[in-house]
């Protein structure tokens, strides 16, 4: 049983060292089908050490049978938890992030003069992309006061906009 045991903490200790190196000694595996979506990755081969000697302990120490029973109980309950495993980190690596924010997402947003716009000049609102508020330079066909809320009409470059004031 001190075996079983024993396994169940190793898969623990590497499931934890996977985590904290994250991918460092992933390559090792690469060879194999490893890497961070493959069968024989860290997070699996942990599951599958921590469920063999945790259930191979626990079958042991309940029905007092045999290590052979324990150890087939183990088998199937790691392969059991290695496939899940490996499905849900399948699952959460196929889960694209949303494309990065472009300044033309700015066209018709609305936002505020933080420095007035002289006529044919260029003054400063705030907008906000992605959620976060970003300063931009800001030109406009007419004067604008500081505190003006303005659409964005278009995008001249990565750092400027045309706006206009909203009309109410």
């Amino acid at each position: 049983m001190v075996w079983f045991l024993g396994l169940g903490i190793s898969g623990l200790v590497l499931l934890v060292l996977s985590l904290v190196f994250d991918g460092v000694w992933e390559g090792v595996l690469d060879g194999f089908g490893g890497g961070l979506d493959g069968f024989l990755s860290l997070p699996v081969i942990a599951g599958f050490v921590s469920a063999l000697g945790f259930t191979g302990a626990l079958v042991m120490g309940t029905t007092g049978t045999g290590a052979g029973v324990a150890t087939g109980a183990g088998v199937v309950a790691g392969g059991v938890v290695g496939w899940v495993t490996w499905r849900f980190s399948r699952v959460l690596m196929r889960d694209g992030a949303a494309s990065a924010p472009r300044g033309e997402d700015l066209t018709g947003t609305s936002g505020a003069v933080v420095t007035a716009i002289p006529a044919g000049g260029y003054g400063e609102v705030l907008l906000r992309l992605a959620g976060q508020p970003v300063k931009y330079a800001a030109k406009a066909d007419a004067p604008v006061a500081r505190g003006t809320e303005v659409w964005v009409e278009s995008v001249l470059s990565p750092t400027s906009v045309t706006v206009r004031p909203v009309e109410r």
